[in-house]
């Protein structure tokens, strides 16, 4: 069975490398739809990760749009993130190099 986006959301913390985040100090806002449609944030601060449902209490720096069922594809490797990005099927707002450092700062399954 296909994870879902809480179940996913809740496993961030556990794939996040602290070690790729040195420096990093960021708010960001998921906006998904389709089936599992809903809001997310992840704050990454003093190499943690912090995921919460619901729109961030502080100003993103990025926002991450992307229909959740290609969301888990990509979080499981199935679908490359880039591609995805090119394709239309990921939209990002705000701060796009973050989007890079966020492909590394997670390991994909």
């Amino acid at each position: 069975m296909p994870l879902t986006i809480s179940e996913l959301m809740e496993k961030m913390p556990g794939a996040f490398l602290p070690e790729k985040a040195q420096g990093v100090n960021a708010v960001i806002q998921f906006k998904f739809t389709g089936a599992e449609a809903g809001e997310w944030n992840a704050t990454i601060k003093d190499g943690k990760v912090d995921v919460a449902q619901g729109i961030p209490p502080k100003q993103p720096n990025m926002t991450l749009t992307a229909d959740s069922s290609d969301y888990v594809k990509i979080f499981t490797g199935e679908l490359d993130g880039m591609q995805a990005f090119m394709q239309g099927k990921i939209k990002l707002g705000g701060d796009l190099n973050l989007a890079m450092k966020l492909i590394q700062m997670f390991k994909v399954r």
